[in-house]
């Protein structure tokens, strides 16, 4: 009773009497995975043991092993269940992880893409316009070369 009663994790207890599912989105299509929740308490139908129950005697504890072994092979199914949906959201969350990771690096790249177009331009202009400085400059003085002639 203690550990069901103690059992919550950000909020949630998945094992006590009349707890919630737990449901994560799965995609942009609205699916989601769903977590059950699993009546672990003394009072749910998973554990057969009641709290009452008496093994004072030998008669009382015979009878009890079919009960207790009951509630052993409950128990592992409602283990087995929540286990498989823990696997099933580790996996989406490490899918979505590397996802937006690969997101990140492509947006970088792009970024990068882009600064590289914009510097190799910033360049070819910086050299058209060295170029058309240099031909000013040419023309300016094939101008006064000219006029030397006439001296």
């Amino acid at each position: 009773g203690t550990i069901v009663a103690n059992a919550e994790f950000n909020g949630a207890n998945l094992i006590e009497n009349g707890a919630s599912a737990i449901e994560a989105l799965s995609n942009t299509k609205g699916d989601t995975i769903t977590v059950a929740a699993e009546d672990l308490s003394l009072t749910g139908s998973t554990i057969t043991l009641t709290p009452t129950a008496n093994i004072d005697t030998v008669t009382e504890a015979s009878n009890m092993i079919g009960t207790i072994s009951t509630s052993l092979d409950n128990l592992n199914e409602a283990l087995a269940r929540l286990g498989t949906s823990s696997k099933s959201l580790s996996i989406h969350s490490e899918f979505v992880t590397k996802l937006s990771d690969s997101l990140e690096a492509g947006i970088g790249n792009l970024v990068d893409a882009d600064l590289a177009k914009e510097s190799a331009k910033l360049q070819s202009l910086q050299t058209k316009q060295q170029l058309g400085v240099q031909a000013l400059s040419i023309a300016n003085s094939a101008s006064s070369i000219a006029l030397s002639f006439f001296r």
